[in-house]
């Protein structure tokens, strides 16, 4: 890996992510004025851009267009960014941070917050619906129901439905891992499938493969996430440090400890990365994503 060239790969991709962004989320000036300043508020500025990135990385698998893979990596940050607003709700996780500024419902007020997060998801589809992202309409309309069943009780929301009936509990690893497969892990693994569906159609056992290297990481993605939130300071994170541990959240560090868990990490990477032994070089962005996923300030 050559972080220099990565990290340049990485950067472009994260501008072009932002700039598209700005241009699809409806201009503060239009009609409802305070809903629209509140998606930009929520989208816009910080963030790494993770899953975008993994579409992009997915779309060089399959000789994608990189202006198709962003709209697909565009859809999929918006159900992300839905998603941590609703997450941040005193509903559901009563958060104040969020990438280094205040929450939604904090800068604004739980029913815009609510408002955010519908709004969100509803632009996310009209970006798959209003574009054309493949050569075929059947491989379009897969690649909607394919973020819709990441997005719902099978996916995501399911996910956060299992992790507010865990508070309090204590759950054994393949119980964690049945939980992030859903919340976690359904979207990071639609992101790198979106955007290899972008290019020219690759072979089901190729899509197999992509798809097991993609829920691979997406639970490694968790699992450093959980060591973050034990050992790192808030200012780091840009979100409240030790919420887990503060709620009595289930975690693989609750269950297994630091150690354990990072060491997991790592065999998580390691089985990750041979999933895309099949690719050869077309990989070589997904292989280093992985490693910025599993690697980061441990």
């Amino acid at each position: 890996m050559n972080p220099a060239d990565f990290q340049s790969w990485a950067a472009a991709r994260q501008t072009r992510i932002e700039t598209l962004l700005d241009k699809v989320l409806p201009a503060p000036r239009l009609v409802p004025e305070r809903l629209h300043a509140a998606m930009r508020y929520a989208v816009l500025g910080r963030g790494k851009r993770v899953r975008p990135l993994l579409a992009f990385a997915g779309g060089e698998l399959s000789g994608a267009d990189i202006e198709r893979v962003a709209l697909a990596g565009a859809a999929v940050e918006l159900i992300h960014a839905y998603s941590l607003v609703h997450d941040d709700l005193p509903c559901m996780d009563d958060d104040v941070l969020r990438r280094g500024k205040p929450t939604v419902h904090v800068e604004y007020d739980e029913p815009t917050a609510l408002l955010v997060g519908d709004a969100l998801q509803s632009l996310a589809f009209q970006l798959l619906g209003e574009y054309r992202l493949t050569e075929h309409t059947d491989d379009q309309l897969q690649m909607v129901k394919l973020l819709a069943a990441a997005s719902g009780s099978r996916g995501m929301a399911g996910g956060q439905a299992i992790d507010l009936e865990s508070v309090g509990k204590k759950l054994s690893v393949p119980e964690l891992e049945l939980m992030h497969i859903h919340k976690t892990g359904a979207l990071i693994r639609a992101s790198a499938l979106l955007g290899a569906h972008c290019g020219h159609g690759l072979a089901d056992a190729e899509l197999a493969q992509l798809d097991s290297f993609a829920k691979l990481i997406g639970l490694a993605f968790q699992v450093v996430d959980d060591v973050l939130d034990a050992e790192s300071p808030t200012a780091t994170l840009g979100k409240t440090a030790g919420k887990d541990a503060e709620r009595d959240k289930p975690t693989y560090v609750s269950v297994l400890g630091v150690a354990e868990s990072k060491a997991f990490a790592e065999q998580l990477r390691q089985d990750a990365l041979r999933a895309l032994d099949t690719f050869g070089t077309r990989a070589l962005r997904l292989r280093e994503l992985a490693d910025f996923i599993v690697l980061r300030k441990f």
